[in-house]
């Protein structure tokens, strides 16, 4: 969340923030809630203070016989005062920090302003579209004719916004994740591998919840969630705890399923597996020092792109406008790669500097020479799969329907070619 000060000493920056970011709230009332808490606040201070005094004075009028009769049934009538208002105080609190949970982060100073993906910039692309001497096929025909991949099934089993991988469809995945894990690994993540339910709490602490709580699967009678990304739980290890400066940035990588309502609401128009409800990704997480975290979010974002570059599949960058930007981020990269089958780009990643935005509601600091201070909270898929797949078969796509398998994922494979002949 952000810093409730910044809506004391800033609340018309607070209010352009959030039009820009395409939210309606009432920063007004939020304003007159803190002001009233904080008079109630010093009002209470005050009783107490008057309540120690006059608990002070009694013992020392009795000390010499007078009469304090008085003075104790003022003294009594204290507590209930303290208690009302400190009721009071509790119950605007309460409202407060749920208004303060909805609240987006600020965008940092460098982003388009756009209220939809329209506005988003192209930062740079890589690679030349290839050309084929055929008509590509979109991946759920190239795929369902090697065997590869069974959406049938996939929906028999559970639902719309589900699907199956088979054989080497299976094996092709799991390859890529383990390249992905170990490229990360070489450039400086640690491995984690993390819980696929969160409870509320982590929800909160990622700002996952409340606002996106309506797209998460909620386990019944129990305070689980499935992870909607691991990005949620790689947070999470460090919720409560102050961390030495010394061991900044720290650095993470995982892999998990994720699971996401909202991924799938419109798939189910759509073919393919664009849009599901189930997809498997790779995550980098950092924890930085808030003076380098943007340095830290460029040197991110290369680690995420050196995935498609020793794939060879091309794409491009762009850098989010504040309508199109995640709630929690203050600066997004999306990475989309091109998917030739389907004529599109598709986002494959998605790298974000989130500053002190989930840190405050995690309650994470780290040691500085001035004083415990929050730290700053960097995430970014690298990569998210299907589109990941979906943008490999399509671009290694043969004539003869078999599917070239690229070179730095033949050692994980253990063949050169998916084809039709052994399926």
């Amino acid at each position: 969340m952000i810093d409730i000060n910044l809506i004391r000493e800033s609340p018309k920056l607070v209010k352009e923030a959030i039009k820009n970011r395409g939210y309606k709230l009432d920063i007004e009332l939020l304003s007159k809630q803190d002001k009233e808490w904080r008079h109630l606040k010093k009002q209470a201070e005050e009783l107490r203070y008057k309540r120690n005094k006059l608990t002070e004075e009694i013992m020392l009028l009795k000390k010499q016989g007078k009469d304090v009769s008085k003075l104790i049934k003022e003294a009594k009538d204290l507590p209930e005062q303290i208690k009302s208002i400190e009721d009071k105080i509790k119950e605007l609190r309460s409202k407060i920090d749920e208004t303060l949970l909805l609240i987006p982060n600020i965008p940092d100073k460098t982003i388009p302003i756009g209220e939809n993906a329209s506005k988003n910039k192209i930062v740079r692309t890589f690679g030349k579209k290839p050309k084929f001497t055929f008509k590509p096929k979109p991946h759920w025909q190239l795929c369902e004719d090697l065997n590869i991949l069974d959406q049938t099934r996939g929906v028999k089993i559970a639902e719309s916004g589900f699907y199956m991988l088979s054989g080497l469809g299976a094996k092709l995945e799991r390859a890529l994740i383990n390249f992905m894990l170990d490229l990360h690994e070489k450039q400086g993540y640690k491995e984690m591998q993390i819980p696929f339910l969160v409870n509320r709490n982590s929800g909160i602490g990622s700002a996952q919840i409340p606002i996106l709580e309506k797209d998460m699967y909620k386990c019944q009678d129990e305070n689980l969630y499935l992870v909607p990304t691991s990005e949620v739980s790689l947070l999470n290890i460090h919720r409560d705890e102050i961390l030495e400066e010394e061991q900044l940035p720290l650095c993470y990588t995982s892999y998990s399923p994720c699971f996401r309502k909202e991924a799938g609401t419109h798939g189910t128009a759509e073919r393919g597996i664009v849009r599901v409800h189930q997809f498997n990704k790779v995550e980098m997480f950092k924890f930085t020092d808030p003076k380098t975290s943007f340095k830290e979010l460029e040197k991110m974002l290369p680690n995420a792109e050196q995935v498609l570059k020793l794939l060879k599949i091309p794409y491009r960058i762009l850098l989010l406008c504040t309508g199109d930007m995640g709630f929690a981020s203050a600066k997004t990269y999306d990475i989309e790669a091109w998917a030739p089958g389907v004529n599109s780009y598709l986002e494959v990643s998605s790298c974000s500097n989130c500053t002190d935005f989930q840190a405050r509601r995690a309650n994470i600091k780290y040691k500085a020479s001035e004083g415990n201070k929050l730290v700053h909270t960097l995430n970014g898929s690298g990569l998210a799969l299907p589109r990941t797949f979906i943008a490999l078969v399509e671009n290694y796509q043969q004539k003869d329907g078999s599917i070239k398998i690229p070179k730095v994922l033949q050692k994980y494979m253990g063949i050169k070619k998916i084809e039709r002949k052994g399926l």
